[in-house]
C-alpha cells in the first residue's frame, strides 16, 4: 500500500472522488500537506435537489482545513462541480467532506466542537491555531442547529440562574427546562430573557411559562 493509498483511506474517499495529488512544504512553518481531489473523469453528480444522476455543468475551486497531519497543517483542495439539472437548473453539489459554505472539512469541526465542550473558545482557537472569530462561526451553526431541533412542546415550568462570564459585571443567563435539566437556552441578561421567550414560542405546542 502506497502513501495515495494511505491518505485515500484516511480521508475516506469513496467513487467518484480521487487523491490525485500530495505535497508536504517544510519551507513554511507550521509546515503544510496539501491534499488534491478530484472526480474522475466523466463522473455524473447528485442534483442537489432530487438526487438525479446530471453531468457537470462546471467547477470551483474549493480549500478547506483538515485535521493536521502530524504536526504539519493539512489542507484539502477540490474542484467542485455545479450539476446541470434537466429540472432544477444548475446547482452546486455538496461535497462529502464538508457542509455548505464551511471552509474546515466535518472532522476538523467535529474535532473543535468537542474541545469547545471542555475548553474557552479562546483556547480552543489557539490550539487549533485558527481565530476565535472563525472557530465561533462553528460553533454558532452547530448549537443553532441544535436549537432548532429542540423539542419544548412538554416545557411548562423553566429555572432561570445566573452566572458571571468574566469580569467587569458581565453575566450569562441560563434557563433550564423544569423537571428534566437540560438547559434551553443561553443569553446575557436581559437580552437573554427575550431570546428564551421567541426561541420557546417558535418551538412546537405552548412556549414555556
Amino acid at each position: 500500500m502506497d502513501g495515495t493509498q494511505i491518505l485515500t483511506l484516511g480521508l475516506g474517499l469513496e467513487a467518484p472522488w480521487i487523491l490525485k495529488d500530495q505535497h508536504l512544504d517544510t519551507s513554511v512553518s507550521p509546515h503544510r500537506l496539501d491534499l488534491y481531489v478530484e472526480a474522475e473523469r466523466g463522473s455524473l453528480y447528485p442534483c442537489p435537489e432530487c438526487g438525479k444522476a446530471c453531468p457537470a455543468h462546471d467547477f470551483a475551486d474549493k480549500t478547506w482545513r483538515h485535521l493536521n497531519f502530524f504536526q504539519h497543517h493539512c489542507y484539502l483542495h477540490a474542484r467542485v462541480p455545479r450539476t446541470k439539472c434537466p429540472v432544477h437548473g444548475v446547482k452546486r453539489i455538496e461535497v462529502p467532506w464538508a457542509r455548505p459554505g464551511s471552509d474546515f472539512t466535518l472532522l476538523f469541526e467535529q474535532a473543535a466542537m468537542s474541545l469547545v465542550k471542555e475548553m474557552p473558545v479562546l483556547a480552543v482557537s489557539r490550539q487549533l491555531e485558527i481565530s476565535d472569530k472563525r472557530l465561533w462561526r462553528i460553533v454558532h451553526h452547530y448549537v443553532g442547529r441544535m436549537l432548532g431541533e429542540l423539542d419544548l412542546s412538554n416545557v411548562a415550568t423553566v429555572g432561570v440562574d445566573e452566572t458571571a462570564s468574566r469580569r467587569g459585571q458581565r453575566y450569562v443567563t441560563v434557563f433550564l427546562g423544569g423537571g428534566s435539566g437540560s438547559v434551553i437556552q443561553r443569553g446575557v441578561l436581559l437580552r437573554g430573557v427575550a431570546r428564551a421567550k421567541t426561541h420557546g414560542q417558535s418551538g412546537a405546542g405552548d412556549h414555556p411559562r
